[in-house]
């Protein structure tokens, strides 16, 4: 016959109550936090897989973070470039036009307006960065202000501030792109399409009321320059449209990839609310029967039978 105490008894049944309190805090704390846990000695064998899981995030959020810094400032560049390629086209036009009506009245205020665009897109910003300098992006891509400035320079190309470093950024984990355009490069035939008008002018006057023979054929030389001029510009731009694409696209994937990855580590720590709440529910009972099992062991003590 096994002997039973009070003190056995009471020993057993406080037991049982701590675990039961410590069940529902534990239960309680995660359909607090919806965590399994709230350190990796909580995921037992899943702490190797989750660690590796959590680098892998931390690199594709590094990742899509630049995408998208990177992506603005191809936008930026296209915008640019855009800028420029119709200023020139425009220039071209205007001589076209007055070529037309055999009229130059307004031709010089309309190159002048074209250089002016021409200027502000080889100084567009990003952040208030000038994308088109190079590394040397807190300086103007071009200091030039008016086509006055093109004949003043010992050369076009002194015009321009940038240096020749070309950007290269990751576009995913293996594989690099160049994403830099330098404003000389595309600038420079545009400015020297300019220079010429401007020589002649410094030369033989602007250009007012009806052409003579001599400035139509001057004109009319002026327009391959500033055809070329343009397509180069395009070129460019379709270049940098291209690069674009490929940004775009991979920043696509590695969300893709982000989100995949999320609802991984999400199966391994997250809590199956529905599940916790039945456990925690549960516990609750437990706690209350072991509570109750504890007053009426209490009531039955032997003193209160000797007494």
């Amino acid at each position: 016959m096994t002997r039973v105490s009070t003190v056995q008894n009471y020993n057993v049944m406080t037991s049982n109550l701590m675990r039961a309190q410590i069940r529902q805090s534990d239960v309680g704390a995660q359909v607090s936090s919806q965590k399994v846990a709230t350190d990796l000695k909580g995921y037992a064998k899943n702490a190797e897989m989750l660690t590796a899981m959590r680098s892998t995030q931390a690199r594709l959020d590094g990742l899509i973070d630049q995408s998208k810094l990177v992506t603005n400032r191809l936008q930026m560049q296209d915008t640019g470039l855009g800028k420029v390629a119709d200023s020139t086209k425009a220039a071209r036009e205007a001589i076209a036009n007055a070529l037309a009506s055999g009229s130059a009245q307004t031709l010089m205020q309309q190159l002048q307006a074209a250089f002016g665009d021409v200027v502000q897109g080889l100084n567009t910003k990003s952040n208030g960065l000038y994308v088109f300098s190079g590394a040397k992006t807190d300086t103007e891509t071009t200091s030039a202000t008016s086509m006055a400035d093109l004949t003043l320079a010992p050369t076009t190309a002194s015009l321009f501030n940038n240096d020749q470093y070309i950007a290269t950024n990751r576009i995913d984990e293996q594989t690099s792109a160049k994403t830099g355009v330098l404003g000389d490069a595309f600038g420079v035939p545009v400015f020297d399409a300019f220079k010429q008008i401007q020589a002649y002018v410094d030369a033989n006057g602007a250009f007012t009321g009806k052409l003579n023979d001599t400035q139509v054929n001057f004109l009319k030389g002026l327009l391959p320059t500033f055809d070329s001029a343009y397509k180069g510009v395009v070129d460019v731009q379709g270049k940098n449209g291209v690069t674009q694409k490929r940004f775009e696209t991979a920043h696509t994937d590695l969300q893709n990839q982000a989100d995949l990855l999320t609802g991984m580590v999400g199966d391994i720590v997250d809590v199956d609310m529905a599940d916790a709440v039945t456990r925690l529910e549960s516990a609750k009972l437990a706690v209350q029967a072991s509570a109750q099992v504890f007053s009426s062991l209490q009531q039955s003590s032997l003193l209160n039978v000797l007494k």
